[in-house]
This record gives structure tokens, sequence and C-alpha cells, in this order.
């Protein structure tokens, strides 16, 4: 692979988009890091400290700890990939938006300008939720006239959220492409540094981390163990895939004989990719974080219901793991119509062996999609509470651990299909690729 890597930066046009997707990550590591005007960061680290399990400490994980410092790009990406999903969702309910996205470059072209404006959309909202949230809580500074400081944030949230949509295209347009997924890829990274100095505190300084030695070094090993299982276990599924065999019928056009051959209808086992979990993550930290803006009373029946969904207790786990089932089928359902991929079989004169073209195809397909959505979703749910099993047994010493299982299918996802887009340029220049 390495050897690969070394043949994909000798290619003049290859090596300047992989610089050029550099240099626009590292404009938003810099821009992540920008502070706003007007915020107490002292209040706010105390503030952010006591969110853990909430939807707040996802959104800072999302963001690349940019959330929790209420810096330039707090709202990170979040935006974007929120009108992303909307526009998807709504492509299948809105037979315009579903038109458009049929009509080939041009439609795309006129979805991502809709994608745009959403984004923006979501990004004014959003601010002002942070602001409220930053005001409500005492980390905003007094400002004269107040209103001036609100205009100010709110103004700087929504630019730096523009301003990571337009770095993303960026990417896309001049650079080795998925620039949503190589943005968050980078911020997730870049909690790695504190991940393994939190290691290396539990073994070298225990009495610092709240651990004896030996503890220390049972949650460090246990910990980098799960991380290698976890990564190898999704390489594994990512790159699973149930094939449904076609062969083609032989037609005649002129004095040339066309068709007959074999091919095979790839159905990838996770289809899905880290959606369900994000889904999931969303649904089940509304309490939590609920919780954080009214803090029940001791004692009371709030209490006991918002502790369920801390992020160290067993119903968590159970309740995430079932969410991630549904939200697997259901954004299956919603991106892949058997249907329509039996008639395109059909119309091309494609069949599958021993099932009739038309409707009993389609039924064929979508018993198989279902089974694969089953057996993908268990895996990936397994994936996402595993890090939260590891939590719970430890007594909440491996609480970082809480969102560990979307990170890194994000990581080696977006490591894959990296791999991917620079296998297929360089087979277009008549490179040995990552396959060798």
């Amino acid at each position: 692979m390495f050897k690969t890597l070394r043949n994909a930066w000798k290619i003049t046009d290859l090596r300047q988009k992989i610089l050029f997707s550099a240099f626009i990550i590292l404009l938003y590591r810099i821009g992540a890091a920008i502070p706003i005007p007007f915020i107490n960061t002292e209040v706010l680290k105390t503030y952010m400290d006591a969110t853990s399990g909430s939807m707040l400490q996802y959104l800072n994980i999302l963001s690349g700890g940019a959330f929790a410092n209420a810096t330039l790009f707090a709202l990170g990406i979040s935006p974007y990939i929120t009108a992303s999903i909307v526009i998807q969702l709504l492509a299948v309910a809105i037979p315009a938006l579903e038109k458009l996205s049929k009509e080939g470059e041009e439609g795309q072209k006129k979805l991502n300008q809709i994608t745009r404006y959403v984004t923006v959309g979501l990004a004014l909202l959003t601010s002002f939720g942070y602001y409220s949230m930053l005001n409500s809580q005492g980390v905003i500074n007094n400002t004269s006239p107040a209103w001036f400081g609100m205009v100010i944030m709110i103004a700087c949230y929504c630019a730096g959220s523009a301003l990571v949509m337009w770095l993303a295209e960026k990417i896309n347009d001049k650079g080795i492409g998925n620039g949503i997924s190589l943005i968050l890829f980078a911020n997730i990274v870049s909690r790695g540094p504190s991940l393994l100095l939190n290691l290396w505190n539990y073994i070298v300084n225990p009495d610092k981390m709240g651990v004896s030695r030996t503890v220390g070094i049972i949650i460090a090993v246990l910990a980098i163990i799960i991380g290698l299982a976890m990564i190898t276990f999704i390489v594994f599924m990512t790159d699973s895939e149930r094939r449904i065999p076609v062969n083609y019928a032989k037609k005649t056009v002129g004095r040339k004989m066309y068709g007959g051959q074999s091919s095979n209808l790839p159905i990838k086992l996770n289809m899905t990719g880290v959606m369900p979990i994000i889904f999931a993550n969303s649904i089940i930290s509304i309490p939590a974080t609920i919780a954080v803006f009214v803090p029940p009373k001791e004692g009371s029946f709030w209490k006991g219901f918002t502790n369920l969904f801390s992020s160290d207790h067993w119903f968590y786990a159970v309740l995430t793991f079932v969410l991630i089932i549904a939200f697997a089928y259901f954004y299956v359902a919603i991106s892949f119509n058997p249907v329509e991929v039996s008639n395109n079989l059909k119309n091309n004169g494609g069949t599958v062996p021993g099932i009739r073209p038309g409707r009993p195809t389609a039924d064929y397909i979508r018993k198989v999609t279902n089974r694969i959505t089953l057996i993908g979703a268990i895996m990936l749910g397994f994936i996402a509470v595993i890090p939260l099993i590891a939590n719970i047994a430890s007594g909440g010493k491996m609480s970082s651990l809480a969102f560990g299982g979307s990170s890194i299918i994000i990581v080696v996802g977006v490591v894959l299909e990296t791999a991917r887009e620079i296998e297929g340029q360089m087979t277009m220049r008549h490179y040995k690729g990552f396959l060798q």
C-alpha cells in the first residue's frame, strides 16, 4: 500500500489534488481554533464538562472540539450534513425533487444549490439556538447593547458554517473528493492526541485518572484491544457484500450480437454507513440534552428518567442497539428501491436465474435486502454498543469511548473510500493500485 502511495505521489495532477485537499483541511483546522468575541472560555469549559452523554458532546466530537470552545467553526459540518440528509429524504417524498434527482448532472447541480440554501437556513437557526444556550448558562460576557453581541455571534457562526460548506465543495471540485467525509475525518482524528494522552496517564499517572496502577493498565490495554478489534471488524463489514447473479439475454443489432453475459448485482452488507448511528445518537441524546438546559430535581421522577439515558447506564446501550436496527431499515427503505432496480434489469435484458422478471424479481431483491440489512444492522449495533458496554463495565472510567463506535466507523470508512478514489484515478493512468 505504501508503494502505491508513492506511485500516486509521482503523478503530478494527483499529487496536486492531494496537496490541495490537505491545504483545505489545514485551513479548516485553523478556522476551528479562531475564537469568537464575548465568550468566557473558563465558564464554557466547566459547562461542557458537565454535558457527558448529551447531544452537545456528540456535536463537539463532529466539530473536532470547536463546539466546546465556541470558535468560528463551532457548528462544523453538521448543518451541511443535516441539509444533505433532509434533501435526500425529501427527494423521495416530493415529486419535483425526485425528478431533479433523475435529471443527471444538471438536476444534481440544482439539488446542490437547494442544499446550500437549506444549509444556510439551518445554520441560522442553529446559531440562534447555540447563542441562547450560551447566554442562558452565563458563558457570554455582557455587551452594550446586548443585541449587538447577539448579532455578531450569530453572524460569525453562520459565516463559519457557510465557509465550511464552501471548503468541503472545493475538496470535491479540485481535490480528491469526499469533502464532507474528509472534514469529519480531520475533526475526529484531531481528538487523537488527547485520547493517547489519556491512555498514557492511565499507564504512567493512574492517580491523575482516579484509578490504581493495575486498573489503569487494564483499562489502557482493553481500550487498545477493543479499538483494533473494531477497526478489523469494520473493514470486514465494509468490504462484505451479497452478490445476486444476473444473466443478460442475447440480442442482435445489425450484424452484431450483444449480451449473453453473466454479471451480478452487489448488495453491500453495510448499505447505510454510519447514518443509523447518527440518527440513533441524535434521538437517544434528547433527554440528556434537555436535562442540561432544565436540570431535574434530585429524587424526582424526571431525574430517574434522565438517568436512564445517561451513557453509563445499560438502558442507554440497549435502546441504542434497537434504534440502530430500526433506523437501518428506515434508511435502506428510502435510499434503495427494489422495484426500480428490477425495472432497470428488465429494460436491459437482465434476469435473476430462477426468478421471473418484473415484480417477482423486485420481491426477491427486497427479501435479500431485508436479510442483509438485518445482519448489517446487528453488526453496526454491536460496534456502537461495545464502547458503551466497556464504559459501563469500568464504572464510567472509559466515558471518552461513549461515541467511539461511530467515530471509528467514520474514520475507517473515509480511509477506505479515499483509497478507492485514489485507486480509481490511478487505474485511469494505468498504474497498479491498492488491490495488489
